[in-house]
């Protein structure tokens, strides 16, 4: 109560109390924003690390099975 004493006396002091509030609360505003666009980012990176390495590992499966076709095809050749 006498903290609204106090502002109710001197509103200069009030105005300044609020001016104050408002820019806290702005402050915090921009930080969670950037905390959202910073974890979205990290999210993306780790979606695009996760799609390379699903890449190389295709890749990887693709050169195994034309090995093992020309593994094959050697054999095949010996038989013949």
């Amino acid at each position: 109560m006498s903290t609204l004493s106090a502002f109710s006396e001197k509103d200069q002091h009030y105005y300044q109390y609020q001016a104050r509030q408002e820019y806290l609360r702005e402050q915090r505003t921009i930080q969670h924003e950037l905390e959202q666009a910073t974890r979205a980012l990290l999210q993306a990176n780790q979606r695009e690390q996760l799609a390379l390495q699903e890449k190389q590992a295709s890749q990887q499966r693709e050169e195994l099975a034309l090995a093992e076709i020309e593994q094959l095809k050697s054999l095949l050749a010996k038989k013949m």
